[in-house]
């Protein structure tokens, strides 16, 4: 994708671009009218192409691969002329061979001289976190209620005394019985639980069931290897008497919790702190041009000042592994990934449906038109920083570097995986508009075209836009989301939490019937 890295003098998108050299398509950087000459290619637009959408650069025969990115992201199911509009009508998905050459591209990783640091609040175990909540987390969704009110008595000037704890925030979610109590459904759903109950950005954190579930309180903390203290309390609402007497006893227990919990500061730590998660939602035509590619800019710079970054959603980079496991550190790491869209594969065909369910709606009316095609913009968010490691979904990162998360593709069950891995930050990419909020992680929204970050201004961090209007090239507009992770990291409030967003995203992905 060479074309964006020249600045032009127009603030107005290209009429067309081109991001490969052997690509079969052009994309529309503005809407194009029927008829209208394609600069520099004699070729006249068949019809009406809406901005982000693809035309034929030339004539492309039935049957016959078409490339964006120098990548193929589908077939023609019938003859397409030069000048054609290039979508559902007459591109689809079709399985391919993939060469996946493990560690074929692997390259010298060097740290930057520059000793970057952020303002960081340091905890007694030697992480530092970028926020400073107290956590009340149900164990099923019995104790749901209950959890909310006891963070709501501290909304509002409850926590004025209080000014270095950033709120009291309810974890809840809808599953934690009527599944087995044991089994790869509840081990998977223990694992995220115990995954917030030590999260770096809870001070501390009450924990809270209802006394009968298969979510058993006792035994989240057994499986994970965690026990009651001074951080981790626990109750059951059937020991304490009900719902009454557990909420003013857990408005207690928070109020016990608040004076050591306000008793920290920010302090200068190094990037090396910082596990970012990489999410994508809403995604449009440019996502691949603009955001995506600025984003990967920056997570190359943290990887380069030791920091993490956690690539996910495994059926959106379906299609574009291989670009992944060529730079695997070793082939064992490359093949934890394949392991893992193997078992996507069986996946969908067990419950009946198939990778290219993915894109969506929105994707679609953005210009996407295969899962192919999303995928290979979606993997840019990566950077070109080696894959350092695999880990299944909500597992403990370790790793320092460029790591991938199996997790589905859905947003907030994706990024719920990533902060249960100890994510304390997301940063999130969009064309269309998404809105989600995260807690106890900040998530930093970036738009990837300026029409919608005006649209959308009070949502939107960072326009990424001036890439396609030539205002400035990848690597700076990647330049300017690591500084701003940096502000965020160090307390600066994303747009997402000055709307207070991020109380409903708890989503942990529910495998296997709900009995």
């Amino acid at each position: 994708m060479v074309p964006l890295s020249t600045l032009r003098s127009s603030k107005e998108a290209p009429l067309v671009l081109r991001l490969g050299a052997d690509d079969d398509v052009l994309i529309a950087g503005r809407e194009i009218r029927p008829g209208a000459v394609l600069p520099d290619t004699g070729i006249s637009a068949a019809s009406a192409i809406p901005a982000g959408h693809k035309i034929a650069a030339h004539a492309i025969p039935a049957g016959a691969p078409v490339r964006r990115y120098n990548q193929i992201i589908g077939f023609a199911t019938r003859d397409i002329a030069a000048g054609e509009h290039v979508h559902l009508h007459n591109m689809a998905m079709r399985d391919f061979e993939r060469d996946y050459a493990f560690c074929a591209d692997l390259k010298p990783q060097s740290a930057s001289t520059d000793a970057r640091t952020f303002l960081g609040i340091a905890r007694p175990d030697g992480r530092v976190a970028t926020r400073n909540y107290i956590g009340v987390i149900s164990s099923v969704n019995c104790s749901a209620t209950v959890c909310r009110h006891i963070a709501d008595a501290f909304r509002g000037d409850a926590l004025r005394d209080y000014p270095n704890v950033d709120g009291v925030v309810a974890i809840t979610h809808r599953s934690g019985c009527g599944m087995a109590s044991d089994g790869e459904a509840i081990d998977l759903l223990r694992r995220v639980t115990a995954g917030y109950l030590r999260h770096v950005n809870f001070a501390s954190v009450l924990f809270i069931g209802l006394g009968c579930e298969s979510n058993q309180v006792g035994a989240v903390l057994g499986a994970q290897g965690l026990a009651e203290s001074d951080r981790l309390r626990m109750m059951t609402i059937q020991d304490s008497g009900g719902t009454r007497s557990t909420i003013e006893r857990g408005i207690e227990m928070v109020r016990e919790m608040l004076p050591a919990a306000n008793a920290v500061s920010r302090q200068p730590a190094p990037l090396s702190h910082l596990t970012v998660g990489l999410q994508c939602g809403g995604s449009d035509g440019y996502s691949g041009i603009t955001a995506n590619p600025a984003l990967g800019a920056a997570m190359d710079m943290l990887v380069a000042h030791g920091g993490t970054a956690i690539l996910s959603e495994t059926p959106e980079i379906y299609g574009a592994e291989h670009l992944l496991t060529r730079r695997a550190v070793s082939r064992e790491v490359g093949e934890k990934l394949i392991a893992r869209i193997r078992w996507w594969e069986g996946y969908t065909q067990r419950t009946g449906g198939e990778m290219n369910n993915n894109p969506s709606p929105g994707n679609k009316a953005g210009g996407l038109t295969t899962i192919l095609e999303k995928s290979l913009g979606a993997v840019a968010k990566a950077g070109g920083s080696n894959l350092a490691d695999v880990y299944e979904y909500a597992q403990a990162v370790t790793t320092h570097g460029l790591v991938f998360m199996d997790t589905p593709g859905f947003d907030p069950v994706s990024a719920t995986g990533q902060v249960a891995g100890g994510a304390n930050l997301i940063c999130f990419t969009t064309g269309r508009g998404s809105v989600y909020g995260c807690k106890p992680a900040p998530s930093i929204k970036l738009a990837t075209n300026s029409a919608m970050y005006r649209r959308m201004s009070e949502d939107m961090d960072v326009d990424c836009g001036g890439i396609l209007e030539g205002e400035e090239t990848v690597q700076q507009a990647g330049a300017r989301i690591f500084e701003r992770i940096i502000e965020v990291a160090s307390g600066a409030r994303s747009k997402s939490e000055l709307h207070g967003m991020g109380d409903e995203e708890f989503a942990p992905w529910i495998l296997g019937p709900t009995m």
